[in-house]
């Protein structure tokens, strides 16, 4: 029994004593409430799983629409190669911003990296080739939960794919798709950049995103 439940064991008892030395009546709707009070919330695994799924579904599509709004803008008001120099001092602060939000860790990785920042672990590495095979074989890749920490923290994944020519002006083909401007200020900023020669449909990376399992129960 916590600190909690023994205070309100307490307080009942008291609240009995009480009402039996002045003789007076109990209160049903009160001896119901302390009850309820008593009674620890159980949630089965597969409930908090299935949150989980859903929350770091909406955390990814929010990380994603706030990076995609901010490039846009940036192209438009710098074009493509000044909105290179955006990405390298923007787009982290901007998942971070996502993450203290919803109080997760946010993470964009990719084999192929350009931001060293991005480089992923062992466990993700494991995953994001799973999501390769998937691509490579023409099957769909779903959003994936891992336990990590000892079950105490929920790893939501989710690939991540070029969805069309707007990526390819940073990540398709040089001298095609890559202006020469835009790769010179690329090599400037990413002297071992790993991210050209992409296509669309092709995996870019996947979102990596660390739910404490706490903040899950919390919100259910």
């Amino acid at each position: 029994m916590n600190s909690i439940q023994a205070f309100l064991s307490v307080g009942a008892l008291s609240f009995f004593l009480v009402s039996c030395g002045n003789n007076k009546k109990i209160d049903r709707d009160i001896v119901e409430q302390v009850n309820q009070a008593n009674e620890v919330k159980k949630v089965a695994e597969s409930e908090i799983i299935a949150q989980a799924m859903e929350w770091g579904d909406e955390i990814s599509q929010d990380a994603q629409a706030s990076l995609i709004g901010a490039l846009q803008q940036a192209i438009e008001e710098k074009g493509v190669p000044g909105a290179i120099d955006f990405c390298q001092v923007e787009a982290l602060p901007i998942t971070e911003k996502v993450a203290e939000k919803y109080q997760v860790g946010i993470r964009r990785v990719s084999t192929k990296n350009r931001n060293p920042e991005n480089q992923p672990n062992e466990l993700e590495k494991t995953l994001l080739d799973a999501y390769q095979y998937n691509v490579e074989n023409d099957i769909n890749s779903r959003s994936n939960i891992q336990k990590a920490e000892e079950g105490e923290v929920l790893l939501f994944t989710k690939a991540i794919t070029i969805p069309g020519g707007l990526c390819l002006n940073c990540h398709g083909e040089p001298g095609k798709d890559i202006s020469e401007a835009t790769l010179e200020k690329i090599n400037s900023l990413y002297p071992n950049d790993k991210a050209t020669h992409y296509k669309v449909g092709e995996l870019r990376g996947m979102w990596s995103i660390s739910i404490p399992k706490k903040e899950v129960v919390k919100n259910m």
